[in-house]
């Protein structure tokens, strides 16, 4: 568990300093936009590595089992990503500052990967030791 969530916080982090790098170039509406999805791409491959080895004690390996794996990965990320997106987009709208838009982040992102975990051990990592605990 702590390690879980030391891995969203390192996950978190990475997203909002990707986001932080976008936004620095724009800082309008579709500079927000870029900044959500870069970030949300980053901490989503950065999480997936993390997860897959530390977490769920995945050891396949190759191409083909790393795009199943990362595909559903990513599937199960879907609806979480929306609450992500709705609470950061929300904050922002709402507060319109940098502060208020990170809240709503870390807050959207705390909510997602509480659900995501159970996803993923439930439909992704079905095949190792701790995907089966």
């Amino acid at each position: 568990m702590i390690r879980y969530a030391a891995f969203a916080v390192a996950a978190m982090l990475a997203n909002l300093g990707a986001q932080r790098a976008v936004l620095a170039i724009d800082e309008g509406p579709r500079g927000f936009a870029a900044a959500v999805f870069a970030g949300t791409l980053v901490g989503l491959v950065l999480k997936y590595l993390l997860d897959k080895r530390w977490i769920f004690e995945d050891r396949t390996s190759g191409v083909a089992a790393h795009g199943r794996k990362f595909t559903l990965y990513t599937t199960m990320g879907i609806a979480t990503t929306a609450v992500f997106w709705a609470t950061e987009t929300a904050f922002w709208i709402i507060w319109g500052t940098d502060l208020a838009r990170e809240t709503g982040a870390v807050l959207g992102l705390t909510v997602g990967y509480v659900i995501k975990y159970r996803l993923d051990r439930r439909f992704v990592f079905t095949d190792t030791v701790a995907g089966a605990a």
